[in-house]
């Protein structure tokens, strides 16, 4: 067991205070100091160095009924984060040890260690392993792979493709063998982003003008895969665009997040019938059986620069919840850390 003495006290950490409504609102949240809890058996502490904010989070902060539970009431949130072990517990697990574990939306955190997973600061930067080598990484490849059952020739579509999950979808349906790669973002910036840096062969701003024209124009041969981080008049453009034997994986809708009324579904699902396209949601949590192959595959393009990727780093706790409503509003390039 570790000497406790010149441990912290005290730790900082987000509460969610009341559920919000339409958009969240920074009183919907409350910054609150704690004590830091001494590990118990098969325990570890681990001070947090980088914690993830994704855009299902803000399903978690709805009491309605979902494919995981929401945040409670008064209590600290949940989130990835990478951090050090400071005190620890447990066997197998010792001081100065980099672990990837769900407890962020905190500065310390007291857990059993098996829910943590060791990783290693030399073989990649601790950032990476909650965006291109963590969850966000395996989204992209799970989804692409086997949710929209890829293969060589495709041409591929992907929203939000500036986007942590989209950035990679696009450049492994590169590296895979894709005839031809499509994404849409919010910015002219971000446009230049997704064809010079991680080649994607067109891209469009969807603020510029209606994204069924403007896909069209991009893929006037149609497209046979589209992965929707978005939904919306994206959703709609990409069923119209659908060849024959079209898979489109929803991994998300954030254009509909924050309304309080459903939004209207595609005019169009009716092509579906004549394309024998194919809609299929997608929880990374089903395809964790993919984890080996992903880091076996995907590892060694992130280290030789093969698959590129951005982050936009906000430091500070205090500015997690800034951090999270930031990604809901498209303000970051590739994946939102915070930095503690």
């Amino acid at each position: 067991m570790t000497d406790t003495s010149a441990l912290p006290a005290t730790s900082r950490e987000w509460h969610l205070v009341s559920r919000p409504v339409g958009w969240p609102k920074p009183e919907d949240f409350a910054l609150v100091e704690t004590e830091v809890k001494q590990p118990g058996p098969g325990q570890v502490l681990v001070r947090n160095e980088y914690l993830s904010v994704d855009p299902y989070m803000r399903g978690r902060m709805s009491a309605a009924k979902s494919y995981t539970a929401p945040f409670e009431l008064g209590k600290v949130m949940q989130g990835g984060a990478v951090g050090e072990v400071i005190a620890s517990n447990a066997e197998g697990f010792a001081v100065g040890d980099r672990v990837l574990h769900f407890f962020g939306w905190r500065d310390h955190a007291t857990f059993d260690a098996k829910s943590a997973v060791k990783v290693d600061p030399e073989a990649a930067p601790l950032s990476a392993y909650l965006g291109v080598l963590g969850m966000t990484g395996l989204t992209a490849y799970a989804g692409l792979l086997r949710t929209a059952s890829f293969k060589e020739g495709d041409t591929v579509f992907v929203s939000g493709a500036a986007g942590a999950v989209g950035s990679q979808v696009g450049q492994i349906a590169k590296l895979k063998g894709a005839s031809r790669v499509i994404g849409s973002a919010g910015s002219d910036e971000k446009v230049k982003l997704l064809v010079e840096e991680y080649g994607f062969d067109a891209a469009f701003n969807y603020k510029n003008g209606s994204v069924s024209e403007q896909l069209r124009e991009a893929a006037p041969d149609g497209i046979d895969v589209y992965f929707d981080n978005v939904g919306g008049d994206h959703l709609e453009a990409a069923i119209g665009s659908l060849n024959l034997h079209g898979r489109i994986a929803i991994c998300g809708m954030i254009s509909v997040y924050n309304n309080t009324e459903p939004a209207p579904g595609p005019k169009n699902l009716a092509r579906l019938i004549a394309t024998r396209g194919r809609i299929e949601g997608l929880l990374v949590g089903d395809h964790y059986d993919l984890q080996s192959q992903f880091v076996q595959e995907v590892g060694p393009w992130v280290a030789s620069g093969a698959l590129k990727y951005r982050e936009t780093v906000v430091e500070g706790i205090e500015n997690n919840l800034e951090a999270f409503l930031g990604v809901l509003r498209g303000e970051n390039t590739g994946k939102m850390i915070v930095k503690l």
